[in-house]
């Protein structure tokens, strides 16, 4: 990120200290290479969006932390793969499970945090009117980019091949992709459920910056 004397704060560089450290991690001997690159990709981009609007259009501090815990789970998986994070495995041999489901988690976080970054948008660039019409907006806006993504899953298997299935990571699970968009929504309604009042003070401290 472009640093100046403005924006220069111990927050950013704890961001980015912790996103590189988990990057250069995550990419040491994955699983698998394509699907580390596949799953790390959103984090890589994400990282350029947030350089290139810092000094114009920078986030709440909520939204900044939410984002890097988005890129932590991506990395993660990239490195193990969705469908072997240690931990998860571990859960599954107590829990019964035969299936690991940190890809659960990924697709909870694809509509929790996503849905406080587009409820922000909304709010500061005034695109609707009232608390109401902002959350219904967040929440369609979330099921659109988990759609979006089911979708991206399905024309790499179909470029791919068997070389997919690590990065589409269904392990079998035939409503895999419906289940995926189902956490996501709930992940979505959950943060605008819990956080909304909290980020709304946050909002406030940024425009009383400017």
């Amino acid at each position: 990120m472009k640093l100046t004397q403005q924006n220069q704060s111990p927050l950013l560089y704890a961001w980015l200290g912790v996103y590189g450290l988990i990057l250069v991690w995550s990419g040491i001997n994955p699983k698998d290479t394509l699907t580390w690159f596949l799953e790390v990709l959103p984090a890589l981009i994400a990282l350029g969006i947030l350089a290139y609007s810092r000094n114009g259009f920078p986030l709440t501090p909520l939204a900044y932390c939410l984002i890097l815990v988005h890129c932590i789970i991506l990395m993660v998986g990239g490195h193990y793969t969705y469908a072997e994070v240690p931990l998860f495995d571990t859960l599954a041999e107590i829990a019964g499970h035969e299936r690991n489901n940190y890809d659960k988690i990924g697709h909870l976080a694809q509509g929790f945090i996503p849905a406080i970054v587009a409820r922000e948008v909304l709010i500061r660039k005034k695109v609707v009117n009232g608390a109401l019409w902002t959350n219904v907006f967040a929440f369609c806006i979330c099921l659109a980019f988990s759609a979006f993504y089911e979708l991206i899953e399905w024309w790499v298997a179909l470029v791919s091949g068997q070389e997919a299935d690590a990065f589409l990571g269904t392990q079998g699970y035939e409503w895999d992709t419906q289940s995926d968009m189902g956490f996501a929504a709930l992940g979505a309604l959950f943060a605008l459920a819990t956080l909304s009042k909290f980020h709304n003070g946050q909002l406030e401290k940024l425009r009383h910056r400017k």
